[in-house]
Formats: structure tokens, sequence, C-alpha cells
């Protein structure tokens, strides 16, 4: 088998620019000779190969220099197996990152976002290793529930997912514990029968940091069996001091929890029954809840109608709606309706179930806008704001997350403490029902505007509203007032000076 693969042979070579093709000269190949073994070379092969129709010529060239990275890491080791597929993932990443140390190559890159927020991310070695083991995962012929990664579309059970985010595999091989990953496996399976995505990779996070834990602390443990009471309480402790929020170990442990005693039920590991006890879930700290002022609002929203026209009308409608983000950006074409005079929208929430409310003129207006800007622009599609790569789906919240932060960096957009706007789409929707408040409107007519099954959620935006909290107020103390001075009457004149001096 030939030891080379060319340029020429790839997809991507046809459409290269001739002074890239001049550039690159006689190195026009990429050596695959430097692989132990046949098999390995193959692999790669394929994998440039697939590569060709994805990516420019010009990044085919840079990982090339990857290619040879991962190459020189094989030759420390005089004995290696015959193909990639051998070994676990995570022992290719673990032999990369040994020879990049010896050879003064960091492991680490950092970035900075739109923000100006600097992060942390994998040297372009160590990402280019992952996504050709990712490759090989997926061409495995194997049945999907038994990869560490799953490709989701594969599986053979319908999947709940919210459609404003996109999510196509899943990864076990953060779990270090091979026996531990498989019996999680397992449980995961089940649980995606049932459980909407979003709370699945909520679960396999909570797995992955216990695995963290028992990998950082030496535990030698190879499945969930081995868990005990006194392990269970050890990383409990450890959750509760290492820094993170109160929501955020409570959720931890009851994703943990949950799949814990799935894997014992499907195993019969009867000591996980009763392993986790109620006080083991440590109480939630209800955050501390902010709504963008009116002048706030203004400001923002002045900057956001300068977005592309479908996007702003998109912010705009959120703001007026008060929804959800996941509901704003789900809406059906077939939403606006019309009863006894009045326009009424129908609102189908991810999370929970369907409901209707009256809108006005305006705002039916603007929609129908956006609805005739997605037909004329996108043909068929059950909704008004539609992925521009992918028609069937709505448009991605990631989508809308960058388009607003590049704005607010660019346009130096501050909130009333002079500090730069973060984008939470939900505080349009605390403003609306702070909105809601300020009107005097009683709990359950809130309630059923915001969308809520129950008027349980009012209290905070009650809380929230400090101008409605500021004219209680003021109204209690002027009748506390009247009733006490109505209580002074007939006294006598040693009381009259209270009510002067007031």
């Amino acid at each position: 088998m030939e030891n080379r693969i060319y340029y020429s042979e790839l997809e991507c070579y046809k459409q290269a620019r001739q002074s890239l093709l001049r550039s690159i000269g006689k190195g026009d190949f990429i050596d695959l000779s430097a692989l132990p073994t046949k098999t390995m070379r193959e692999e790669y092969r394929q994998y440039f190969l697939h590569r060709g129709f994805r990516v420019s010529l010009n990044t085919i060239k840079h990982e090339k220099s990857y290619f040879n990275q991962v190459c020189m890491a094989i030759q420390l080791r005089r004995k290696v197996t015959d193909s990639f597929r051998d070994w676990e993932h995570i022992k290719w990443i673990q032999l990369l990152e040994m020879w990049m140390l010896q050879n003064g190559v960091p492991l680490y890159r950092e970035v900075k976002n739109v923000t100006g927020k600097i992060s942390r991310v994998d040297a372009p070695a160590i990402q280019f290793l992952k996504n050709f083991l990712l490759f090989l995962y997926f061409e495995d012929e194997q049945p999907e529930q038994e990869k560490d990664i799953w490709r989701l579309a594969k599986l053979d059970i319908p999947i709940k997912e919210n459609p404003i985010y996109k999510t196509h595999t899943l990864n076990f091989t953060g779990i270090q514990q091979s026996g531990i990953r498989e019996e999680v496996k397992r449980a995961i399976y089940q649980h995606l029968r049932y459980e909407k995505l979003g709370t699945v990779k909520r679960e396999l996070t909570s797995l992955r940091q216990f695995s963290r834990y028992l990998q950082e602390k030496q535990i030698q443990i190879q499945s969930c069996s081995e868990i005990d009471r006194q392990l269970l309480e050890d990383y409990l402790t450890y959750k509760a001091t290492n820094g993170s929020s109160g929501h955020s170990n409570s959720d931890d442990i009851l994703k943990l929890r949950a799949v814990v005693e799935t894997v014992g039920n499907i195993f019969g590991y009867q000591n996980l029954e009763k392993l986790f006890i109620n006080t083991d879930i440590p109480p939630e700290v209800q955050p501390e809840f902010r709504a963008y002022s009116d002048v706030e609002l203004k400001r923002l929203n002045a900057q956001i109608t300068k977005l592309d026209v479908q996007i702003a009308r998109c912010m705009v409608i959120h703001q007026m709606l008060g929804t959800r983000i996941s509901d704003t950006l789900t809406l059906r074409r077939d939403c606006l309706s019309k009863r006894n005079g009045l326009d009424i929208i129908r609102i189908q929430q991810v999370k929970s179930r369907t409901y209707e409310k009256p809108i006005s003129v305006d705002l039916a207006a603007l929609i129908q806008k956006a609805i005739s800007y997605s037909i004329e622009h996108y043909g068929e599609s059950d909704y008004i704001f539609v992925d521009d790569k992918d028609t069937s789906r709505p448009l991605q919240y990631a989508t809308i997350k960058y388009r607003i932060l590049v704005l607010i960096h660019e346009e130096k957009l501050c909130d009333d403490e002079g500090k730069p706007f973060t984008f939470s789409s939900h505080m349009f929707r605390r403003s609306y029902g702070v909105k809601l408040t300020e009107l005097h409107l009683d709990d359950w007519t809130i309630a059923k505007l915001l969308g809520h099954k129950n008027v349980r959620a009012v209290k905070h935006y009650r809380k929230m509203s400090n101008q409605l909290l500021a004219d209680e107020t003021r109204r209690a103390r002027a009748e506390q007032t009247r009733i006490l001075f109505k209580n002074l009457d007939g006294w006598g004149e040693d009381y009259e000076q209270i009510r002067q001096n007031d």
C-alpha cells in the first residue's frame, strides 16, 4: 500500500487557490510511513480523505504538522497496538500529552471570546487527535450502545431534545473507570427513553465529575457496586468544600443519585438501593434575581434594532411576549388566531405545556411580518425563526447569544451600574413579570400570562420590583399614620404635639 497521501487526492485540492498550490511546492503529500502498522496508516488515510470533503487545503496543510507530532508521540512506545481502535480514547491522548511535555509543547492555548474573557482550550495537536479518534469511533461497525461516543441519530429510540440546542453525540470517555463507564452506558440508555436530553447530559456531567474525583484521590474502583457509604460521604464533603454553588451541588448530587440507583436496579447491586439518604442533597440557594430597568431596556433595544431585521424582530417579540427564549425561537407559523375580535397567540412551551393568551394589535402585526419574512426566505418550515444551516430546525440559541454579545462588546453597552451587559435571555422574561406586578394584576392572571401552571413563581417577580415595593411601603405607612392619628383623637394637648410634629 502507498505510504503517502497526496494533496491532489483530496477533494479540497480542486478548490484550492493557485497561490497556495505554488507555496506548497514539493511537500504536497502527507507521509504515512511514520506510523508503525499498516492498519494505522490506512486509518489515517481514510481520515484525511474524509477531511478533504469538509475543510480547506490550507487547513489540511496545518494539520499535517499535528499529524507529525502524533507520529513522534507513538514512537515513544516500543510496542503499540495494531490499530488505533485497540486502545481506549484516553490512552492515546495521554501518550501525546506525554510527548508534548517532554518536548516543551504547551498542552493548552488561550482564546478570547467576544466579551474579552480569556479561557484555555486544548492545543491544536490534541484537538486534531481527538477529532481523528472521533472519526474512528463513528466509522466503527460495532453497535452504537457499545461505543464510548454515541451518535444520537443512530440510536433506536426517539430523543426528547430542545430544538434550539444542537446535540449530536453523548460522550462517555470522560468516565475514566472502564467498568463504571459500561454500567453508566446501560443506565443512560434507559434514561434516554423517558427523560429529556438536557437532563441526561447533566447526569453524564455529574458522573464525569465523580470519575475525576476518584482519579484525583487515586481510589481504585472499577464498578458502581464498590461505592459504599463512606466513599459517598467523602465525596459529598469534597463537593461541599470545593467552592461550587449550592444550586450546582444540589443538582449534581441528584443526577448522580439517579444514575447510580438505575445502575443498581439494572445489575442487581442491592447496596445502591439505600446508598443515598434525603439529607445528602444540599439545600438549594435561591439566586438573586435581577430585571432590566426601563432605561436599560431602552438603551439595549436602541442597538438591537441595528441587527439583522429578523434577529431584531425576534428579540423585540421575545420581550413583548415575556416567554422563555426556547418558546420564542420555537414559535410556529400558525401560532396567531382571532377570537372575539382579539388577537390570540398559541405558545408551545418546550419545557411544559401549550397555552394561549391575547396580544396587542401591534405585536400581532410584528409577528405576522416575521412570518412573511420566514416564508419568503426559507420556504417550507414549521418555525417563524429558522436556522440558516438547517431550515428544518428553529433558530439556534447559540446564534442569538453570539450576535447579542458581539453587539454589546462592539457598542460598549453597559447597565445602570456601568458594567457591560451580560446576555441572559431570561432577564427579559423577568422584566416582563415585574411589569405585570407593577400593574397590580392578581397572581393568577400573572401566572397565566407567563404560562405557569400555578402561582408559586409569582412571588419572585413581586420581590424583584423595587418600585412596587416602594409604592406599597409608602401606602402602608400612610395608612398606619392615619390609623394612629385617629386613635389619638381626644387624648389631650400633649398628644396633639405628635400630630403637629409629623
